[in-house]
């Protein structure tokens, strides 16, 4: 296999430690223990994303709806432990990875890899940091409509406070820093998951519960694309492209310890995601909207469970929010620091503090303007999720590991992975094109900086 770093490809294990490297240095500090893998880990897949779940269900229908969520969580939990293996192989070869473009480069020896890994997690990181900003918009906009039912603010200007706060919270100068946060994070997940699940019974066994309608549309082919989108959904959920930008917050040797923290975070998935799923779509059936607390609090009537425990969720998801939106920006402060800071100066020093503040808050606004002048959470989830985290999710770690430990044909790892490969590229690309054409549809129903998120 040809060595990547000698083409200019990706950087050695050498060139990782670099002392010109800041975005090494800075951000991607390695100091932690496998927990707090565990709590980066949690935050960046357990969030507010998981209350879209059904309206994930609302295109599958109970039985695909199980089958799918449950798929989705064994694929990706032996995807991240497969990566975990790959990358404790290459720390013990005397190349630990820190970021996952390196990664994939040095293992399949390929420079256009290195580009199309960080196109793609730009992307991700782009777009989920885009989505938890609208959403935390949207949720402020929520207990403001309660609060005010005949209030002049919109839901831009919810988003521009949140942008605010965000490029407050961005200055925190490391991955590692935000270990506190994402224990806070975990807890507050846990929290909206048990107040949102005892709304749902609530209403469902309320004398004004709504009628309960499980069936699908009837055209056939609006069917599969509903699917399709579902699915995509359903993998934007369970995504974490950022995986080894997680191990490098590790204090090295690194060695299994990643796969405590993979422990940690399925754990808290089984608890949350079933139960928000279950509890929603059993309520609202085809009804659901692309955040359940939205079905919990209509526009028209009252609310269907008791407001302080829908506001006491949506203060949750509020904060939570802001830690998920930090966790996947810091991909994107690496790369910018790493050409931008000085890892010869002080983290804290006027030469890197000024560029720091400078860049991380335009790219917090960038993020923010573009959540508000298109507000397509549910869609912006579809579209990430299928061109996204299918190919890094479900095929690069399968390819990686196949390339990295070569098991023989015959043997059930070959046969899974590449069954998963193809499998999974599949729906990747017709969750791409069922996706894109129902962002093209919703956007016929929206105008820009629209008060209202499209479902």
């Amino acid at each position: 296999m040809p060595d990547p770093a000698q083409n200019g490809l990706t950087p050695s294990s050498h060139d990782i430690k670099r002392d010109d490297d800041a975005g090494a240095a800075f951000v991607l500090q390695s100091k932690g223990k496998w927990w707090h893998a565990g709590f980066h880990l949690t935050t960046a897949i357990v969030g507010p994303t998981i209350l879209t779940l059904p309206y994930a269900f609302r295109g599958l229908g109970w039985g695909l709806g199980f089958l799918c969520l449950t798929a989705m969580g064994l694929v990706t939990f032996y995807s991240y432990y497969l990566m975990s293996l790959v990358l404790d192989h290459c720390e013990k070869s005397g190349r630990r990875h820190i970021r996952f473009r390196e990664l994939a480069a040095d293992v399949l020896g390929s420079g256009w890899m290195f580009y199309f890994v960080i196109f793609i997690q730009t992307a991700i990181n782009t777009g989920i940091s885009i989505g938890a900003i609208l959403l935390a918009g949207e949720c402020i906009k929520i207990m403001y409509s309660e609060l005010s039912p005949n209030g002049s603010l919109e839901l831009y200007h919810f988003i521009a406070m949140v942008t605010v706060v965000m490029m407050l919270l961005s200055q925190f100068p490391s991955f590692h820093s935000l270990r506190h946060i994402n224990l806070g994070s975990l807890l507050l997940s846990l929290g909206y998951t048990f107040l949102v699940v005892g709304a749902c019974i609530n209403a469902g066994v309320s004398k004004k519960a709504p009628p309960r309608d499980y069936s699908l549309v009837s055209s056939e082919s609006s069917r599969v694309f509903n699917a399709f989108t579902s699915i995509s959904i359903i993998a934007a959920i369970f995504g974490n492209g950022i995986l080894p930008e997680i191990q490098a917050t590790l204090a090295p040797p690194a060695t299994g310890k990643m796969v405590k923290g993979l422990i940690m975070c399925y754990a808290v998935i089984f608890v949350t995601f079933y139960t928000v799923a279950v509890s929603g779509y059993w309520v609202f059936g085809n009804k659901s909207t692309s955040n359940i607390l939205k079905s919990l609090m209509p526009d028209e009537g009252p609310s269907l469970a008791p407001v302080w425990v829908l506001g006491l969720a949506i203060v949750f998801v509020l904060f939570q929010l802001l830690a998920i939106g930090l966790v996947y920006s810091q991909v994107a402060y690496e790369i910018m620091e790493k050409k931008s800071a000085d890892a010869n100066k002080g983290m804290f020093s006027k030469r890197n503090l000024i560029p720091r503040i400078i860049l991380r808050s335009l790219y917090v606004i960038f993020c923010g303007f573009i959540g508000a002048m298109l507000p397509f959470f549910g869609d912006i989830s579809a579209v990430v999720g299928a061109i996204g985290f299918i190919p890094l999710d479900f095929v690069l770690p399968m390819l990686l590991y196949n390339m990295t430990y070569k098991p023989i044909k015959s043997s059930p790892v070959y046969w899974i992975n590449n069954s998963i490969i193809v499998v999974f590229t599949c729906v990747g690309i017709m969750g791409t094109f069922s996706s894109t054409r129902k962002l093209i549809l919703d956007a016929k129903q929206f105008k820009l900086f629209s008060s209202d998120v499209v479902d």
